[in-house]
């Protein structure tokens, strides 16, 4: 898989991960450190500092290099310097599955503008595209959580069951509804490569 520095939408720059933005980074994690703590595993305190952030980064990036995992982080047009939300695929499997799990957050005070929608399409298309050639993402969310489910099912994205007690998050072991969206361009019998 080919790395691909960033995509663009109207109103974001989605860029790669990379070691650089690790003052950014950090920065969006500790901004958001309440406002995600009800939908996050609990995270160790390296997330929340730039050193911790460029280990990080640095690990996302050679994962996008081996193809294990894809990773962006998104910046408004006209704010090149503040990380805004991310997106990542990780546990990217080949063969017979070709399958990624999708994870995604954005930060609190950018909530329902749309910023996401509009990221996750673009990374979305990438993921279809023959470059990442998925041919099905799946992404897991507290049932709680309506403004993330809702956001999937706009997307696209079909419930696929409960995962009883998935993730532990907020002091307890939390169910998630497992979502899926199928690569529509990907043709019904073709085998992967």
């Amino acid at each position: 898989m080919t790395a691909l520095p960033q995509l663009a939408t109207p109103r974001l720059r989605l860029r790669a991960s990379d070691p650089a933005f690790a003052e950014a980074t950090a920065d969006f994690y500790r901004r958001n450190r309440q406002a995600h703590a009800r939908w996050n595993p609990p995270l160790p305190e390296a997330m929340f500092a730039a050193q911790g952030q460029r280990e990080r980064l640095a690990e996302a990036a050679t994962a996008a290099t081996v193809g294990a995992g894809v990773g962006w982080w998104l910046f408004a047009s006209d704010e090149p310097g503040v990380a805004l939300g991310q997106i990542h695929f990780t546990q990217i499997a080949r063969r017979a599955f070709c399958n990624a799990m999708l994870g995604y957050a954005i930060d609190a005070e950018h909530e329902g503008r749309g910023l996401m929608r509009e990221a996750l399409q673009a990374a979305l298309a990438d993921a279809f595209s023959p470059r990442m050639h998925l041919h099905r993402v799946q992404a897991n969310v507290r049932p709680e959580n309506t403004r993330s489910l809702a956001l999937l099912s706009r997307l696209g994205f079909e419930r696929e069951g409960l995962a009883r007690e998935y993730l532990y998050i907020d002091g307890a072991w939390r169910d998630h509804v497992m979502t899926a969206l199928r690569n529509p361009d990907w043709p019904t019998h073709d085998a992967p490569p």
